[in-house]
């Protein structure tokens, strides 16, 4: 086990990085980034970029217990959470775990689910423990929510409501890949063969203790807090917004600088892991008035960091 917690997390972004997704670091280090902060992230991007197959080799390079739900319109919240089955030889009810009893939950397409189904995650991903039949269960530790789905198609789909869309801590795209790399990406083919071969980089141990190190050793000073503040106080007010930030992002948009300055090597946060940070943790949780939904959610939270300056740490 390395002395440096930095070194196995590094490790494991550089491998995926490198050999296995190339053209994603953006992607990969930032869902390592929700998982150190116990965290949530959903894959907003069209089919055939690489969303599944970023969980897919996340899951297998960190070791851990892996679920997997396609959500469609007839999936229900038993399917999610596991349910309960009477066994007459001993003539009483066993439980059986859904997949959310896992360290790493791929929910492909949830914008697929029914919103009755979609609720039979918002205990898991905000308490990391489910209720069932009066029963609470606690999930594992580390847990994580990938949730993936298609911006552009409308048809079938139910758009996730503000509550659950506040529960995910990132919200990022895959992008196409660079033209050298998808031609080769085209010439060799699929690459999830290759994917299900990846051996675990990090054992759960130094996870977790890269975790504590985030938490106890990573400052936040009065200053980044009060610039923190500004910045979603400032969407509270914006003429074209219904709702702004909450406390919640607040704290996400704090944790997660945490992490950012972590892997940077630092033991305290400073402007620039702010605003690398601002758009991808704060844009999904925007509300727009009716008459400005065509707006760029982006371009308004660019604008209110042009408007803040940045305090002298």
């Amino acid at each position: 086990m390395s002395n440096d917690p930095r070194t196995p997390v590094l490790n494991v972004i550089e491998t995926l990085s490198d050999q296995y997704l190339q053209g994603k670091v953006k992607a990969v280090k930032l869902a390592m980034m929700s998982l150190l902060s116990g965290g949530h992230l959903l894959l907003e991007d069209i089919p055939g970029l690489g969303k599944t197959t970023l969980a897919l080799a996340l899951a297998h390079a960190l070791g851990l217990s892996f679920g997997r739900i396609q959500c469609t319109s007839d999936l229900l919240p038993s399917d999610i959470t596991g349910l309960s089955i009477f066994d007459r030889e001993k003539s009483q009810f066993n439980f059986i775990k859904g997949p959310v009893f896992n360290n790493l939950l791929l929910a492909d397409e949830i914008n697929r689910a029914m919103p009755k189904t979609q609720s039979a995650l918002l205990e898991a991903m905000e308490e990391h423990r489910v209720t069932i039949e009066g029963k609470t269960y606690r999930l594992p530790d580390p847990f994580m929510v990938i949730a993936t789905q298609n911006p552009v198609e409308q048809v079938g789909t139910y758009p996730l409501p503000e509550s659950q869309l506040d529960r995910f801590l990132i919200t990022t795209g895959i992008g196409y890949p660079p033209e050298a790399m998808e031609k080769k990406i085209i010439q060799s083919g699929s690459i999830r063969e290759g994917i299900r071969e990846i051996k675990p980089l990090i054992s759960r141990e130094e996870l977790l203790r890269a975790r504590q190190a985030i938490r106890e050793e990573v400052q936040l000073s009065d200053k980044i807090i009060t610039y923190i503040y500004r910045l979603v106080a400032a969407t509270r007010e914006h003429p074209m917004l219904l709702a702004g930030i909450s406390t919640r992002g607040a704290i996400s948009l704090a944790e997660i600088a945490r992490s950012h300055a972590f892997l940077d090597g630092r033991d305290h946060v400073i402007p620039e892991d702010i605003k690398a940070l601002y758009l991808p943790v704060c844009a999904h949780r925007l509300i727009m008035r009716l008459e400005n939904e065509a707006l760029d959610r982006k371009e308004i939270l660019l604008s209110l960091l042009e408007e803040n300056p940045v305090p002298l740490v």
